[in-house]
């Protein structure tokens, strides 16, 4: 169920567009602001305040990677694999942080506190590798700073 707060914000939203439906990705990061991810149950209380179908909504959340449709950590590391940072020493940078964290792609460490992706550009190619944790974006990384990064999330 919906919170009175997530409520109020998508109402908001969708007043500002000309239509409900057009709402949906930010009723989406409404959510997934206050719980991190979006569930089956969320998709249908935002598809019932938007006037479309649970299948409408959850096809906007799983096209776009940063919704999340399942539970993740606390923090969330993307990993940019375009060709860019993978001629610059992706690997490198993905391999480190799968020893560091004991995680694969995908997976989340057993505290909960980070979830591993990969993302296909986080815009940055001339400081190529970079990863985002969060909101805060990360360049022109080497495999030493990557224990420095992690160390400032808990």
């Amino acid at each position: 169920m919906l919170t009175e707060t997530e409520i109020t914000k998508i109402t908001h939203e969708a007043a500002l567009v000309p239509v409900k439906k057009a709402a949906v990705i930010e009723a989406l990061k409404i959510v997934q602001e206050q719980r991190r991810w979006v569930s089956d149950e969320n998709v249908e209380d935002i598809a019932a305040l938007l006037d479309m179908s649970a299948d409408e909504v959850d096809s906007v959340a799983t096209f776009y990677n940063l919704i999340f449709r399942q539970p993740v950590g606390r923090h969330v590391i993307l990993v940019c694999d375009s060709i860019s940072c993978w001629v610059m020493g992706y690997e490198q940078i993905k391999e480190e942080l799968m020893s560091l964290l004991q995680i694969r792609y995908g997976q989340t460490t057993p505290d909960g506190r980070f979830t591993l992706l990969p993302n296909a550009c986080l815009g940055t190619c001339d400081h190529a590798p970079a990863l985002m944790v969060d909101q805060d974006l990360y360049r022109d990384l080497h495999t030493g700073m990557i224990r420095q990064i992690l160390d400032k999330y808990e």
